[in-house]
């Protein structure tokens, strides 16, 4: 046996064993285990395959740091893909699997992909298989690609969370540094959030045996900072530091809990995230048993197990001595010796022994140590530079960002007290004290050496792949990074970073500095993508918008679908869709249609710069509209594309109110909000998204004027002109009415507050049903709009269509005043002659309507092939005429009215003739009948 429990000691509770399987073999561990290091005390060695060459692998590290044992595991009728064995905490009847080996670890057999390591060499697969064709290849290579097995069930009741928490003074890491830091900064009347990745604090300390004084310590500091009013988060990770100091800080992202992602803007930050051992490269390092220094002492430490029995040191840290004590006194005969890349590892799938200066040392682990590495991620992340140190043999922490401070291992401060007394200044603001003396003698990779010696254990980069990079001019660190895959995925360079650039600085003949670093990115460490979605997924992404009306259409027989994130009435009535579409364009052209209009965007802009403002947003002028007048026109983006369209309200000088698409109404918020903020006063102009405070009956029709009268909402119908608002009353309650059609008839607006709702849209479907009127829907309402050639943003432009395409020229020429996209619209695209225009599309009236869709194409070359000039928007039958109508956007469309024109479309073609898209009442006489 290597591994092994030893009787005492340890974090983990005795009393409570735990059954679990590890490709189909049974094993225990207790309460407090990880998947590791129960399985490391049951002897295991070999933990999974590596990514390209499918070599055992076995653990490097004992938490985060370990690149080798990724796991699939089902518990509980729940599969959780690609998990770290060391960090995952151990539960009964956990169903453990290994990832990349087939039937299982020990006996995997793509492990026959080693004996071809000769030709798969870094970047193979970039020039092997791009001749005779790479798609010969393709399914093979994908099938092989990727780690772990996604399972395609769909799983209920895991649900993570998304919280929004604050702290004045956010302590990362829970080992001396962060809790010396954390009971300081609460002790100072600070509002403090100390986070730490394990199950409990304490760190390193965990990592040396010196009995129960440890765990005596740590319990007294977080009693102190609790009792100061400090808060303490374990199983908790800093995943990213991101622009504006925000924090993304994941609870319980191993699997079995459902995650939960905090996101944090503290005014200070203070990093005592430690340091992890820097491997030593020497030939066949990753068999299984080469394990860190570090990670053997914290599996004796943390968990009560031993890494082996006869155990060989390759180590150059001043603290070894203190590593060995502790292993020895727990029962390993260990053999120390100064780290060297001429060492050889020997053995099949694990170590046997190691090759030292020609002599060779039987050993069933093999425990290294080139110096610690700080864990300066985040410090990266955040903007902080890196410099050099040459005395510790590795990089730390440089100039940065002044809301952020580095401590103890992390900042390159090994010493204990050092650590202690650099957290105290940190967390009281002081100026830091100098960082102490440490020599460590080198110990870096060095590419000539004899074997294959690995770099990065999870990806079988080895430090010939660096040297053949060299060789093929991937002079940069970002080029090596990406032609050999090294540090790429979970291990961001933890492990592979400094062996990795200390070759490449050997080869260019340059200093570590001078070769620099890669950039180092979010996530610190893998987290389930089910924490970044939280609880936004189906509706709860996208929640479906109601209406207040919902009931009332209900009883009216509608049948509802979503329109615009909205549930909407499509049609009434159970005659099916065609005919109630059909009945209800009639109604609407005959008498009058009674429409819930409710979901149409309704955002009051305020303040004494509401008038400068909403000029400056619309590309119409704006800024002449009248108290009571009304005015339609469109917003453009910064590129001069048409973002949405709309009428705007002026009530006063100082109060407008803008209708937008329903579906739009979310965007046009925010970009009002942008412009708002980048360009005036915040205190002078104020938005407010009225659009759920607010229920609109819009009535429309050649009876629309009796059936408004009846309302008893205005007095007089006789004064009021297509494009006025009046504010006024209904049944005693504030009311709002609006001459504004969508149809090409005479309409009318009611909008009323909420409350109001259902009365008004009872009494206005009592009064118009003795005149022939009634309920129309969504459906019928998109062919009336469509006959008069009015568009649809979204379905009727595209992402190139501007306002001149839509025949709204004017504004581009005369408008002087500076609006959102006004430069664009005179680029040299918006000029082109052969843009795609709004037109119309008629054929004959037995045809059946033009597929939307379909391509406006014309002959193109001398072999007679078809070139596409546009595409139909929009197609129905219209009732009213009798014929199909379509709009259609088509290059240099305004300018071929009359020409007949190809339409194609699933292999066949149809002839259709270029019109106007106004196909109904082209005079608008019905707007004011």
């Amino acid at each position: 046996m290597t591994g092994c429990r030893v009787e005492q000691g340890g974090l983990i509770d005795r009393t409570r064993a735990l059954s679990f399987s590890f490709d189909g073999m049974t094993y225990q561990g207790f309460e407090g285990d990880t998947i590791a290091s129960a399985l490391l005390a049951a002897g295991v060695r070999i933990f999974g395959r590596s990514f390209k060459y499918h070599r055992p692998r076995g653990l490097w590290g004992a938490w985060f740091d370990d690149p080798n044992a990724i796991v699939d595991i089902r518990l509980g009728g729940i599969d959780y893909p690609n998990c770290q064995a060391a960090t995952t905490r151990l539960t009964e009847g956990m169903q453990v699997r290994a990832v990349n080996a087939w039937p299982n670890a020990c006996r995997d057999v793509n492990g026959v992909l080693d004996l071809a390591h000769r030709f798969l060499p870094a970047g193979f697969y970039y020039k092997m298989f791009m001749w005779p064709d790479w798609h010969l290849f393709e399914p093979t290579i994908r099938k092989m690609a990727g780690l772990g097995t996604l399972s395609l069930d769909v799983q209920d009741g895991f649900q993570s969370a998304i919280l929004h928490d604050h702290c004045d003074t956010l302590v990362i890491g829970g080992g001396v540094a962060g809790l010396t830091a954390a009971r300081a900064a609460a002790e100072a009347g600070r509002s403090v959030l100390l986070v730490d990745d394990h199950p409990a604090p304490g760190g390193a300390l965990y990592c040396n045996q010196h009995g129960n004084d440890s765990q005596l310590w740590v319990k007294a500091q977080i009693a102190a900072i609790r009792t100061a009013g400090g808060r303490i988060l374990c199983n908790t990770t800093a995943v990213g530091v991101y622009d504006h100091q925000f924090v993304s800080v994941a609870t319980d992202r191993g699997m079995g809990h459902a995650p939960i992602v905090r996101k944090l803007r503290p005014a200070r930050i203070i990093l005592a995230t430690g340091a992890i051992d820097r491997p030593v490269t020497f030939a066949n390092n990753d068999r299984p048993g080469v394990m860190s220094l570090g990670a053997a002492t914290e599996f004796l430490g943390r968990y009560g197990v031993l890494a082996g029995q006869e155990i060989v040191v390759l180590s150059n840290r001043p603290e070894t001595y203190t590593a060995i004590e502790d292993l020895r006194a727990a029962g390993a005969a260990v053999t120390r010796f100064d780290p060297t890349s001429a060492a050889n590892a020997i053995g099949g799938r694990v170590v046997k022994a190691v090759k030292l200066d020609g002599r060779t040392y039987a050993c069933d682990t093999i425990l290294t140590s080139a110096g610690l590495t700080p864990l300066i991620h985040l410090w990266r992340h955040a903007g902080g530079k890196l410099e050099w140190d040459n005395g510790r043999q590795t990089f730390v922490p440089a100039e940065g960002p002044d809301w952020m401070r580095v401590v103890g291992a992390a900042n390159g401060t090994f010493s204990q007290e050092a650590a202690m007394t650099e957290a105290r200044h940190a967390a009281l603001d002081q100026p830091a004290p100098t960082r102490g003396v440490y020599h460590l003698p080198p110990s870096l990779a060095d590419p000539t050496a004899s074997g294959r010696q690995w770099i990065d254990l999870q990806h079988d980069v080895t430090l010939k792949d660096v040297a053949l990079a060299h060789r093929e001019n991937m002079v940069s660190v970002e080029h090596l990074k990406r032609y050999t895959t090294l540090g790429m995925a979970g291990d961001q360079g933890k492990t592979s970073n400094i062996s990795g650039l200390s070759a490449m600085a050997h080869l260019k003949g340059e200093t570590i500095p001078e070769t620099g670093t890669t950039t180092f990115r979010p996530p610190f460490v893998p987290i389930p993508l089910e924490a970044y979605r939280g609880a936004r997924r189906d509706r709860q992404m996208a929640p479906l918008k109601r209406l207040t009306l919902e009931p009332e259409h209900r009883a009216l027989d509608a049948a509802l679908g979503e329109y615009g994130g909205w549930l909407r009435p499509a049609w009434y009535g159970g005659d099916g869709e065609r005919a109630a579409v059909e009945r209800e364009c009639r109604m609407a052209r005959e008498a009058a249609a009674i429409m819930d209009a409710s979901a149409l965007g309704a955002i009051e802009v305020i303040g004494p710069d509401a008038r400068t403002f909403v000029n400056f947003i619309y590309y119409n002028t704006m800024s002449n509209l009248k108290s009571g007048r009304i005015r339609y026109g469109f917003m453009l983006a910064e590129s001069g594309l048409v973002f949405d369209d709309g009428v705007l309200a002026c009530i006063d000088d100082n109060r407008f109110v803008i209708s937008c698409s329903s579906s739009h109404a979310d965007a046009v918020m925010a970009h009002l909000e942008h412009w708002r903020q980048d360009r005036f006063d915040p205190m002078r102009v104020h938005i407010h998204d009225t659009t759920q405070n607010w229920s609109t009956v819009t009535i429309a029709g050649p009876k629309a004027k009796a059936i408004v009268a009846g309302l008893g909402v205005l007095d007089s119908l006789d004064d009021f002109p297509h494009m006025s608002l009046r504010l006024c009353t209904f049944e005693g309650a504030p009311a709002r009415v609006a001459r504004v059609s969508f149809t090409g008839d005479t309409s009318f607006e009611v909008s009323v507050q909420n409350i109001s709702a259902s009365a008004l849209w009872n009494k206005a479907i009592a009064i118009g049903a003795p005149l022939g009127a009634g309920p129309v829907g969504v459906e019928a309402l998109t062919v009336l709009r469509a006959e008069k050639g009015y568009v649809l943003v979204g379905k009727d432009t595209d992402g190139e269509t501007m306002p001149h395409d839509l025949g709204f020229a004017a504004p581009r020429l005369r408008k002087t005043a500076a609006f959102v996209g006004d430069r664009s619209l005179h680029s040299d695209t918006a000029n082109r002659a052969d843009r795609k225009s709004l037109v119309g599309l008629t054929v004959g009236p037995l045809e059946d309507p033009l597929p939307i869709g379909a391509h406006v194409v014309e002959t193109s070359g001398s072999d007679g092939g078809i070139k596409s000039i546009g595409y139909i928007t929009s197609s129905y039958h219209s009732p009213t005429l009798g014929q199909p109508v379509a709009l259609a956007l088509v290059c240099g469309g305004a300018e071929a009215m009359g020409q007949r024109v190809d339409i194609w479309h699933m292999g066949q073609t149809r002839f259709a003739a270029i019109a106007s898209p106004c196909a109904f009442d082209p005079e608008g006489a019905r707007i004011d009948a």
